[in-house]
Parts: C-alpha cells; structure tokens; sequence
C-alpha cells in the first residue's frame, strides 16, 4: 500500500489553500504596496549587479592594460631573437653551401689525378706486358738457335749416359 495516498494529496492541497488565505488576511500592508516594495528591491538588486559588472570591466581592463607593455616588451624581444636565429641560419646554410662546394671540388680534383694515375699505371702495365713478350719471343729465338740438332734414331735406353 502506497505511504503517499490521494488522502495525504488532497491535505497538501487543502493546507497550500489556507497558507495564501492566510497570508493575505493577516499581511500588513497592502497589495499594491508589496508590489511596490518588490519593484523597488528587484530595482536595487538590479543596480547592485550593474555596479559590480562595471566595476569588474574596469578592473579587468585596467589589468589588461597594465600587462601590455610587459607583453609588448616580451613579444618584441621574442621577435629579435627570432630574427637573430634567421641570420644565424642564414649565415650556417651560406657556410654549408660553400664547404659542400669546396668538397666536391676537391673530391672531383682528388678523382681526376686518381684517374690519370691508374690510365698512367695501365699503359706502364701493357708496356710492360709487351716487354715480356718479347723477350719471351726472343728467349725462345735464341733457344732454337743454342739447341743441338736433335737425332732422329731413338737413343737406346740402356745406353749408359755420358
């Protein structure tokens, strides 16, 4: 069973109706003075939140502007230092560029002089390969030469030898 019944709903009514009978038998002033009283304290409270939201824009932009030149002075600090760090990496991509160039002239330098000296080494190489060619050539020429004319019967082999 239900604690709250259409019993307790209908005491709640019958009171809140007695509540504002009451009210406005026993009220000491009347209607259109409380109606006025409410006017003139909504009115006051109204102007009290004026007052208070003004005076917080003023205090808030009284500390804005206190915090501009600090924040001028900041931001145009930060920009010099930006542009010092440009011409810095102006100066290291000027400096790398010419290093870069540098060394590969010297590396293209250092590959050409390698190239003439293995083409030098190559040509001393098949010179010299020539060279013994010929005097492999030679060397067999004068062998024939110094060779005893060879026997055409066959040398017994129990022959003693001399």
């Amino acid at each position: 069973m239900p604690k709250f019944g259409f019993g307790f709903f209908v005491g709640g009514i019958l009171g809140a109706c007695a509540g504002v009978f009451a009210g406005l038998m026993l009220a000491p002033r009347s209607g259109a003075e409380t109606r006025s009283m409410a006017a003139d304290a909504m009115g006051d409270a109204w102007d009290k939140a004026n007052d208070m939201y003004e005076q917080g824009a003023n205090n808030l932009a009284q500390r804005i502007n206190s915090m501009t030149p600090a924040l001028n002075a900041q931001t145009d600090a930060l920009k010099q230092k930006v542009d010092a760090a440009r011409q810095k990496m102006d100066q290291l991509r000027s400096t790398i560029a010419e290093s870069v160039n540098q060394a590969t002239e010297n590396m293209q330098s250092a590959m050409d002089s390698a190239a003439e000296k293995i083409h030098a080494t190559q040509e001393n190489v098949n010179k010299t390969r020539e060279d013994i060619a010929a005097a492999k050539a030679d060397a067999k020429d004068d062998a024939k030469a110094d060779e005893p004319p060879a026997c055409e019967a066959p040398i017994p082999s129990d022959a003693p030898s001399a």
